[in-house]
């Protein structure tokens, strides 16, 4: 569990602000903290870059719909299209940084803007339909958490 507090002082601008993480060691968790806190500035950004095989797309985040992983290819599905690339799915979405994106399985992660509905499916799992008419398993594993970014 993270908790955090914000201290007021007049010696720091708003701009560049002071984010100090207090730890007994830096574990691995604290340093993705820390990576996360200095990309922080990159999250301002509504694009992506992808890099497929012969050159390097930028996509726009409002227009990911979803990305499935197969063996080691990603396919990312779009408003536009779909593009396959070789990135896993954790450092795909750990550059995204965005809180609309959630993964829903193992091998998927989905543009909360682009859920269309969830319905109840086999073995405690749902089926979560997507713009283009795209569907996607919701492993039951993952329900909770899919739930819990919708507020529900």
């Amino acid at each position: 569990m993270v908790k955090s507090q914000f201290e007021l002082d007049s010696q720091i601008p708003a701009h560049t602000p002071l984010v100090l993480v207090k730890a007994a060691e830096k574990t691995d968790d604290i340093q993705r903290l820390l990576d996360y806190i200095n990309n922080y500035q990159l999250t301002a950004s509504t694009v992506v870059p992808i890099k497929s095989m012969d050159k390097i797309i930028m996509l726009k985040l409002s227009e990911i719909i979803l990305a499935d992983v197969s063996q080691t290819t990603l396919k990312i599905y779009t408003l536009k299209g779909v593009y396959t690339t070789t990135e896993t799915l954790v450092h795909f979405l750990n550059r995204l940084n965005k809180s609309n994106f959630v993964q829903i399985s193992k091998h998927a992660l989905i543009n909360l803007d682009h859920l269309e509905s969830l319905s109840d499916s086999f073995s405690g799992n749902m089926m979560a339909k997507l713009s283009n008419n795209i569907k996607s398993s919701v492993s039951r594993k993952y329900v909770k958490l899919l739930m819990a970014q919708l507020g529900l």
